[in-house]
């Protein structure tokens, strides 16, 4: 099974800085399924690792949130390599933007590269290229791009691991009696139109993008897990044993 994981900011950082514990975890996730599947990561939070890097640079102006990503996308790739490498397993950098996905040779160049790295055991790792999109920088849309990775690229499922545990009926925040949904087959049009609410000084999503992505995949047939990134026991045992204690499954009737 081939299978795209997306972590987002929101679950990487930890008060204003990245968390190289949580990327730890995630590269023992990941290397606790290797052996069975072969896995890509689509990843935010170079933003977050160039934060305070350069001085100077503020969060508020778009060209040095470029400056951080740039900066912060290499300090990134650096604590993954440096993760998985206890797990004897190599990683990828590879930045794409939405025209990629719009051009048949750019996305099939980059679906011959990562089905390369796919058969020699290497994790591609997926991200905005923030450094020539201002879109995607603002608003935040690495839920819909690993939506189009998994697509693009012949995943069979796409999971991404949030500060939230799954989708519920109506926002645990505001509602204590809210139930989590295990399994969803639609979304409301109201639901897919809700303004992003984003958790985090780097986050830019928010569920509404997360459901975005997940309509995406299940109108052309594939299936999304949304789970924890905080507590990954979920999923491990999701991916790993079939059953599902948590997280929400979209998928098609």
């Amino acid at each position: 099974m081939r299978i795209v994981l997306k972590v987002g900011s929101s679950t990487l950082t930890e008060g204003g800085q990245l968390s190289l514990a949580r990327i730890d975890a995630l590269a023992e996730l990941m290397a606790s399924l290797h052996p069975h599947h072969e896995l890509l990561l689509v990843s935010s939070g170079a933003v977050a690792a160039g934060s305070g890097v350069v001085p100077g640079l503020s969060r508020e102006n778009t060209a040095d949130r470029q400056a951080m990503a740039a900066v912060g996308q290499a300090l990134l790739m650096r604590h993954y390599a440096k993760s998985f490498e206890p797990h004897g397993i190599r990683v990828a950098q590879i930045l794409l933007t939405k025209d990629d996905f719009n051009s048949f040779s750019h996305s099939e160049n980059a679906k011959s590269a990562i089905g390369t790295l796919l058969r020699h055991k290497v994790i591609p790792i997926v991200n905005e290229n923030d450094t020539v999109v201002i879109d995607e920088l603002l608003r935040g849309d690495n839920d819909q791009l690993s939506a189009k990775v998994a697509f693009h690229f012949d995943a069979d499922l796409l999971v991404i691991l949030s500060d939230i545990d799954g989708y519920y009926d109506h926002n645990p925040k505001t509602h204590p009696k809210a139930k989590r949904l295990s399994c969803v087959h639609t979304i409301s049009a109201e639901a897919l139109n809700a303004l992003p609410s984003p958790n985090g000084d780097f986050a830019t999503g928010g569920i509404v993008t997360k459901l975005k992505a997940a309509d995406f995949l299940m109108q052309r047939g594939k299936q999304m897990f949304l789970a924890s990134g905080f507590d990954l026991k979920p999923v491990r045992r999701f991916l790993l044993e079939g059953a599902q204690e948590g997280g929400t499954l979209f998928c098609p009737r």
